[in-house]
């Protein structure tokens, strides 16, 4: 593993500038919206509008997509915490006393890239260009940012952190949209050839 790298003077006073004690119910609140099982219902939301809008054929080729796209960004974010590693904020020993945090719960040593941003983002930008609606865009982008933001609001991420993270599932995103349509054609030629046959 490499040295340690120092935050960013400016990435340290936004955070300490976004990182605040909003008082109990805003702590709980932000503690909920960054927990992963807390937007299955969301999820599951998000799949019937799939199926909904783009048939069964699609939902599958959905559901086999995804964890390869949260994956690589899991991975590649797990990757810039053990290759360039940083200290999160709630363990950043010049600032830590002054980061806000919730419930005792100050995440990994390091946080480089935040998993957080890049897969909410990365979602959110994937399933945009699928679904294709103004409403349900907004929709996604707005949770992406909230749930990007409570890594700011609990002290376990920079800005920068979350910002590397969101182009980081945006790039995923992109990709991994181009591989599912080209998936698509292949299915669909599959389909055409074997129903003429």
């Amino acid at each position: 593993m490499t040295a340690t790298i120092t935050p960013f003077l400016f990435d340290q006073n936004l955070l300490l500038a976004l990182n605040f004690d909003g008082g109990y119910l805003l702590d709980q609140v932000m503690y909920i919206i960054s927990g992963k099982l807390t937007w299955i219902p969301f999820y599951v939301c998000v799949l019937w509008l799939i199926y909904a809008r783009l048939g069964l054929r699609m939902l599958i080729l959905f559901v086999l997509t995804v964890p390869l796209l949260i994956t690589c960004a899991d991975q590649t974010a797990t990757l810039a915490k053990t290759y360039f590693p940083k200290a999160r904020p709630s363990h950043f020993e010049l600032i830590m006393d002054q980061v806000h945090t919730v419930n005792g719960y100050r995440g990994g040593p390091y946080g480089t890239v935040s998993s957080h941003a890049a897969n909410c983002f990365g979602l959110a930008l994937f399933t945009s260009l699928l679904i294709r609606r103004r409403w349900f865009t907004v929709t996604m982008f707005l949770w992406a940012a909230a749930v990007a933001y409570s890594r700011i609001y609990l002290g376990v991420h920079y800005p920068m952190d979350i910002f590397i993270g969101t182009a980081e599932g945006l790039l995923w995103a992109w990709l991994w949209y181009r591989v599912l349509r080209w998936l698509e054609a292949r299915v669909g030629r599959s389909a055409a050839r074997a129903a003429t046959e």
